[in-house]
């Protein structure tokens, strides 16, 4: 997104038709959501918002607004004029027996039946009519709609895709989602926060390397001792492509967050130099910027009480690897 540029979307349509689904979906992507503002408050707000630099701005409109409804019109042609190209007018519709069928299900009133507009000569008397009536009233704001979605046959998670679809993380400049590339330990347990995880145990550890067990995955040595396996260079190309299948997937389902954690035993060695070689490959490959942290990479080093103790998994890796590296001799097993 340019600097100085704010995105408006205004959401509107029938009630039942999915407008609070919509806003909900705006909303846990980084969108500033007002619903149902009195259209003389709508001018103010919007200033108000803008000068405490939010970019992303969603308002709700539909009936419940009331005597107001009759000024949406004019607002939005005030609205075209100041935020052209940057609004958007969603409107979400349906088919009447759709509506009916919600309705009935969630045994709520039609909102023309308990808050007539002023200036009709009286509240619906049912449902249906209360739809018909709603139809009349908001076909002004559905012609002027820049996208009409038809929920009739859509599921609330249907909807909300499509709604992050079209404005969604990485869409008309919006901000993507954020990702980070992690690296750990497994004897310090695995991070609670990860939505993939590796373990990259598998491979030749470097800490049985006398020469190369002081350093670092970040060390020239080190990396070039893990990364010149032949199984490292297949887990990048595997993992490579599993991570860009599903980056875009999430993007699409309006994640905001993905951590790819990469586990060795300490977290020093072998995720270390795995971590920043996939990170930036998710670079160049999908075009965003990567966060790389390494958890554990400074808790081997016998500091004190910089080193916490192992958990129980922990200390049975541990006692395993001490085994390993009697029974070899002090040489790589």
């Amino acid at each position: 997104m340019s600097e100085g540029r704010t995105i408006l979307v205004v959401v509107t349509g029938l009630s039942g038709a999915g407008k609070s689904t919509a806003v909900h979906a705006l909303e846990d992507v980084g969108f500033f959501c007002i619903d149902n503002l009195p259209t003389p408050g709508v001018r103010a707000s919007l200033d108000a918002l803008r000068q405490e630099g939010v970019a992303r701005i969603a308002l709700g409109m539909d009936v419940r607004v009331r005597s107001f409804l009759d000024g949406t019109t004019r607002v939005l042609e005030e609205l075209e004029r100041a935020y052209a190209p940057d609004l958007r007018v969603l409107f979400l519709d349906a088919a009447d027996q759709a509506l009916l069928r919600r309705f009935s299900s969630t045994r709520r009133p039609h909102p023309l039946s308990t808050n007539p507009i002023p200036g009709h000569e009286r509240a619906a008397r049912a449902v249906l009519e209360g739809i018909h009536s709603e139809r009349e009233l908001l076909s002004a704001l559905r012609a002027r709609a820049s996208v009409v979605i038809d929920t009739t046959e859509l599921s609330v998670h249907d909807l909300r895709a499509q709604v992050l679809a079209l404005f969604g993380p990485g869409v008309e400049g919006l901000p993507r989602m954020r990702c980070r590339v992690l690296s750990f330990g497994f004897q310090y347990g695995p991070p609670q926060d990860a939505d993939l995880v590796f373990d990259v145990r598998f491979l030749k550890n470097p800490f049985f390397v006398p020469e190369l067990k002081p350093f670092s995955g970040r060390d020239a040595n080190v990396r070039d001792y893990v990364l010149g396996q032949a199984d490292a260079q297949s887990f990048l190309d595997h993992a490579g492509n599993l991570v860009g299948f599903c980056v875009p997937r999430f993007e699409r389902e309006g994640k905001a967050y993905l951590t790819v954690a990469l586990g060795c035993t300490g977290g020093r060695h072998r995720s270390v130099a795995l971590a920043e070689r996939l990170a930036s490959r998710m670079e160049g490959e999908l075009g965003m910027a990567i966060d790389v942290v390494h958890r554990d990479m400074e808790r081997n080093l016998g500091r004190g009480r910089e080193a916490p103790e192992p958990n129980a998994v922990g200390k049975a890796e541990l006692a395993g690897a001490s085994e390993i590296w009697a029974a070899t001799g002090g040489k790589e097993a």
